[in-house]
């Protein structure tokens, strides 16, 4: 029977068809709720598992529809025409056609692997005549977010395995067979997708996000773990993290920074997202019992305070979406950029006004002291509240410039300063 004809019956209907028109009115107004604590909810999620339990303030908010086509040359440089950035700097198409661009890893002889989101495959950007042009290089993967280029290899990882390509730009025109060389990972979809952070001596540092939006998560996700490719072996180095797809080593130290999306379905303002900075083996940085460093969860506090963990270097703002980062190691900007970091915000979707839809940049000392965050890039990529671009990653080229991957638009930019 059809809705509307189902109320009209519990209008005009005896004591039984009025029973089940209260039933109608719990299920039309009630919000959803799911139990996320179990595995069979992990390993199948549901369409909309993203959405935890649902709250009257944050009901009918929905994530950003799927990645358009790749935009046009003329549309793109439309974009940027009004993206804002201080002075000195420019920003320009570096190239277009790469599917859902995410982290990018430059090779030796020039050459851009770009991850996607759910493409399932890696591009190579090349130059052909002075125009780059982007082509499949690996196909047939899940989700392969994240590559790095360490050693004359590139690597990939996909969900539950991390690959290794040798000598990957003898021929571009077909990928080497890939190489597992890690899957000591779970096989979970949800918060699933990685991104690789070189720790500069051989290592790699790998988030693993919890297969929920808010819950106790299984005890192999909700951490970073510093991975050595060359033997699997790896070791758990924090704890208690939701889900980072971005972070960098510190040129000055050697520690490891990362940019962490904090719980959906709480408000439009809380929690923020976070910057964190990891000075100890297994620091715990709260999730899922406190948020933002100072902000208990209303379920999952669970008698914890907020003072028995780390708290964020800089609180990005909510729902900001921070991913890709990198220290600023060239010398082409401006002196004080340097040792910085900068950090593209992918964009909200769990907020009625959208923010975040640009790139940051935050100055702080070496043991994580006086951070200052400053606006670098914005304005093009979002509309009003139309979405235009979807900041990803940032790689710094060799050249001393920036590169900037939009999995929106399908396209990576560059962002160069001249006196």
């Amino acid at each position: 029977m059809r809705r509307q004809e189902a109320i009209k019956a519990c209008l005009v209907g005896a004591t039984a068809a009025v029973i089940a028109c209260g039933s109608l009115a719990v299920q039309a107004q009630g919000l959803k709720k799911y139990e996320s604590n179990n595995k069979s909810f992990w390993l199948n999620p549901p369409a909309d598992w993203f959405l935890g339990d649902e709250t009257e303030a944050q009901k009918g908010l929905t994530p950003n529809p799927g990645q358009p086509l790749p935009s046009s040359q003329a549309d793109l440089e439309k974009m940027l025409a009004n993206v804002k950035l201080p002075p000195g700097f420019k920003i320009k198409v570096y190239a277009q056609g790469v599917p859902q661009a995410r982290q990018m890893a430059m090779g030796d002889k020039g050459t851009l692997f770009v991850g996607t989101f759910d493409k399932g495959l890696v591009s190579a950007v090349v130059d052909e005549g002075g125009k780059k042009v982007a082509k499949p290089f690996i196909t047939g993967l899940r989700m392969p977010t994240g590559v790095a280029f360490m050693n004359h290899a590139l690597y990939v990882i996909d969900i539950d395995k991390l690959y290794k390509y040798d000598n990957p730009e003898a021929d571009l025109s077909k990928a080497p067979e890939g190489k597992v060389v890690y899957d000591d990972m779970p096989p979970y979809v949800p918060h699933g997708w990685k991104y690789l952070v070189d720790d500069g001596k051989g290592w790699f540092y790998i988030p693993f996000g919890p297969p929920c939006n808010i819950c106790l998560p299984p005890t192999s996700v909700s951490q970073y773990r510093h991975v050595n490719p060359a033997d699997g072996t790896a070791e758990t180095v924090a704890l208690g993290i939701r889900n980072s797809v971005g972070g960098a080593v510190d040129p000055r130290t050697g520690d490891l920074w990362f940019t962490e999306n904090a719980r959906d379905w709480m408000s439009d303002d809380l929690p923020s997202d976070k910057l964190n900075h990891v000075t100890k083996l297994g620091e715990n940085f709260g999730y899922p019992h406190c948020h933002q460093g100072d902000t208990p969860d209303p379920k999952f506090a669970m008698g914890h305070k907020c003072s028995e963990f780390t708290p964020p270097v800089v609180k990005l703002g909510p729902h900001v979406a921070p991913l890709g980062m990198k220290f600023y190691t060239g010398s082409q900007f401006p002196a004080e950029y340097k040792n910085g970091i900068f950090i593209a915000e992918h964009g909200s979707w769990n907020r009625h006004k959208k923010n975040g839809y640009r790139i940051v940049f935050v100055s702080v000392g070496p043991d994580g002291k006086n951070p200052k965050e400053t606006v670098f890039a914005q304005g093009g990529f979002l509309d009003g509240e139309k979405i235009v671009g979807r900041p990803a990653d940032i790689l710094q080229a060799p050249d001393g410039s920036l590169l900037v991957a939009d999995d929106q638009t399908g396209a990576v930019y560059q962002i160069s300063y001249s006196k």
